[in-house]
């Protein structure tokens, strides 16, 4: 009994020891603790890379809207009914449903998600098994906040109005269209009112009822994006935003292009990011999600220019073929 008590004493001292040196460790060379999520993120990244060497990647679709003009980033304020962003000639303006609010943040995932099916089985019906589909498909933890989390998305997907134009000259006349309408008509989702995933039985599917004017835009002007790199930046939707806007952008590139940061035709109203009142803060943020996005797509050929007013971009494509 001594014995033992005396051994479960030592394992006490040694891992009291192991957290003391831990904390040492992290405290002056922090640059040696490797968070989990980082390492998970690093995980991605290599295999980002090693299906795009080997032309085997894993396609996500996306709809045109929203690579053009992103959603919110952050939550907006409750009393923030509309969100807008202008591309050129194409503006985005999303109406919250007074219930739900707007959607944000990890709420992206859904559109494409529905984009991705709607693509994939060729039909406005999309079906699927369960919540936890969607969750595997992006890589994302199972678990009851996140599954809480995944019903407030299509919550506010749901609820939200969107407005679609665009403004184009056609010889000497200007061409304006315009659509509005929702992501989804109707939609039959078993949830689960405890805390874990739902347990559906073999009989059950998931069944959404994509909108006409969602889907016809969809199958239109289907924007395919790398699903492993969807998986990597699905916890860090600003630099997803940017990593399908500048897959899009360098795709469409007649050669070098200068894209101005700022202004009222600028990047930083283009992106579902918060506006930020110096320029120098959203530049400093922008070469962070930079280098995110050079981890996952080397050859990507972006700069900010020397006088930190434009982002310089050429063509080239994320997507390799097989």
């Amino acid at each position: 009994m001594g014995a033992s008590r005396a051994h479960a004493d030592s394992l006490t001292a040694a891992r009291s020891g192991l957290c003391r040196a831990g904390d040492v460790l992290a405290r002056k060379h922090p640059e040696f603790v490797v968070s989990k999520y980082k390492l998970r993120q690093a995980e991605g990244i290599s295999l980002v890379r090693s299906r795009r060497e080997s032309g085997n990647q894993l396609l996500a679709f996306a709809a045109r809207p929203f690579v053009l003009c992103g959603l919110p980033v952050r939550r907006p304020p409750a009393t923030q009914v509309i969100h807008e962003r202008r591309n050129g000639q194409f503006t985005l303006q999303i109406t919250s449903h007074p219930d739900f609010g707007l959607p944000f943040g990890q709420d992206r995932i859904v559109p494409i998600f529905l984009a991705t099916l709607a693509v994939q089985q060729n039909s406005p019906i999309v079906r699927f098994k369960s919540a936890s589909a969607m969750l595997e498909t992006f890589g994302m933890q199972k678990g009851g906040k996140e599954y809480r989390r995944l019903v407030g998305a299509f919550e506010r997907i749901f609820g939200a109005t969107i407005f679609f134009g665009t403004e184009k000259l056609n010889g000497h006349a200007e061409v304006v269209h315009r659509c509005r309408f929702n992501f989804i008509r109707e939609a039959q989702i078993w949830f689960n009112r405890g805390d874990g995933l739902p347990s559906v039985s073999a009989g059950f599917e998931n069944e959404i009822v994509l909108s006409d004017e969602f889907y016809k835009e969809v199958i239109a002007h289907p924007i395919p994006t790398d699903l492993e790199a969807v998986r990597v930046l699905s916890s860090a939707p600003a630099i997803l935003d940017l990593f399908m806007w500048l897959s899009y952008r360098c795709f469409f590139a007649k050669g070098r292009e200068s894209i101005p940061l700022f202004g009222a035709f600028g990047l930083v109203h283009e992106l579902g990011s918060i506006e930020y009142s110096r320029p120098r803060r959203f530049r400093a943020m922008l070469n962070q999600w930079l280098k995110t996005i050079r981890a996952l797509w080397p050859d990507c050929p972006v700069r900010i220019s020397s006088d930190g007013q434009n982002l310089v971009i050429e063509r080239a494509t994320s997507i390799l073929p097989r």
